[in-house]
């Protein structure tokens, strides 16, 4: 990890060396007791973009997602970054909106995101899980991310909404490549990719989903979007594609993450795999301790509508405020031994945001996802272990694993 002097002041939080191996949590930790509410002058990668501040305590978050009047999600995008995607592509987006057109568009969609609707997936997302799992017999090990993690997500949002089977691996690219635009391995073309290949490419191929569900429409979340009437009007199409994308990055991107880590975790401490194996009851608990170390989002932003004041800091009209939930949810104020991975634990977290109007539309889905990968997964390779070292995903707003190799049985 790269190191911090003692000067907080001169730190630049979303610098690429501060992220190589993850999150920075050891600065978070100081940021948290002597700097909650800090100013990061600017973004060395980025000339042209702006500092932002970073709120870094699960109270200050709590405070700026409930205060939508003051800290805006539709004024200047929702990440540190504002480069990636046109702001007017991001306020198409219900997580780019502010009341009231967030409200009445989120809750086209809330109906479908019920916990007693998501439960009736639970044997067909279980089904899911198990052929992937099952396409392992008789290898000795494999790479968790890519060969089990995103065929299950890929293929469960993919049902969803109503991507047949074969697209599942082409709109996992363009969510990777457009989420993970930093790193290299991900997005070779970086940024300028994003805008000149993978966005033309996914508004191309929602084109064709689109004009399929005019003509046929179908139960899927997609024909929910092509359908929809706002205040009388239907979606534009730009507002159905991008409507389209925030529920399959979600879908790919945060039970993906979630698992992989919370996998990690378990095999890094074989007493509390054990656990699980003993009592798969606990491993509901588990998946909320997954939540909470491992969030799927590093930060989320807002922006600032109003001079105001958070924490003794005064934050003027106009600046970036970031939330950084990878901070919040090891707050000491909150967690006992934070950085200690416990089944038992069962902790309320900011993994889906921290209340307010934001708070995350597939929270009962992305549940029942990561229970049934944990209990799939420990039934049908009690053993498993690490075998090499994991590598995350550069990137302060995606909090990923992108390799993690795995053995299913202790090496001779």
């Amino acid at each position: 990890m790269a190191t911090v002097g003692s000067d907080l002041d001169n730190v630049l939080v979303g610098e690429r060396e501060l992220w190589l191996d993850g999150p920075p949590h050891d600065l978070f930790k100081r940021m948290r007791n002597e700097c909650p509410v800090h100013w990061t002058s600017r973004i060395t990668e980025y000339p042209e973009e702006a500092g932002y501040w970073s709120v870094t305590t699960a109270d200050d978050i709590h405070s700026v997602s409930r205060d939508w009047q003051s800290y805006s999600s539709e004024r200047g995008g929702i990440t540190a970054l504002s480069v990636v995607f046109p702001v007017e592509l991001i306020q198409a987006m219900f997580i780019g909106m502010d009341p009231p057109k967030h409200d009445r568009l989120k809750a086209l969609f809330q109906a479908g995101f019920t916990p007693k609707r998501i439960a009736a997936h639970e044997d067909a997302i279980r089904q899911i899980v198990r052929g992937v799992l099952e396409r392992l017999d008789g290898r000795e090990g494999c790479e968790l991310v890519n060969e089990v993690a995103q065929p299950v997500v890929a293929r469960v949002i993919g049902s969803f909404m109503g991507i047949p089977p074969e697209d599942d691996a082409v709109w996992a690219n363009l969510m990777n490549s457009t989420l993970g635009a930093g790193d290299a391995d991900l997005n070779p073309a970086g940024i300028e990719g994003v805008l000149e290949k993978d966005i033309p490419e996914i508004f191309e191929r929602c084109r064709k989903l689109i004009a399929e569900r005019r003509e046929n429409p179908t139960d899927d979340l997609t024909s929910v979007l092509v359908h929809a009437e706002v205040d009388g009007e239907k979606l534009e199409e730009h507002e159905i594609v991008m409507g389209f994308f925030l529920l399959v990055a979600a879908g790919n991107d945060s039970t993906k993450a979630t698992y992989c880590s919370g996998m990690r975790a378990l095999m890094e401490d074989p007493e509390q795999k054990q656990m699980l194996l003993d009592d798969p009851s606990l491993v509901p608990s588990a998946v909320e301790e997954a939540l909470r170390m491992f969030p799927a989002f590093a930060h989320f932003r807002r922006t600032a509508t109003r001079d105001t004041e958070l924490h003794g800091r005064k934050i003027k009209e106009g600046e970036k405020v970031v939330m950084w939930y990878v901070s919040s949810n090891r707050d000491e104020t909150r967690y006992e031994d934070p950085d200690r991975y416990d089944v038992r634990r069962n902790p309320e977290h900011q993994a889906f945001g921290a209340g307010g109007r934001h708070f995350c539309l597939g929270t009962a889905l992305a549940r029942l996802e990561l229970r049934i990968l944990f209990e799939e997964t420990l039934a049908r390779f009690p053993q498993i272990e690490l075998d090499g070292e994991p590598a995350y995903v550069e990137s302060p707003f995606i909090n990923q694993l992108k390799t993690m190799p795995v053995r299913f049985a202790p090496a001779a």
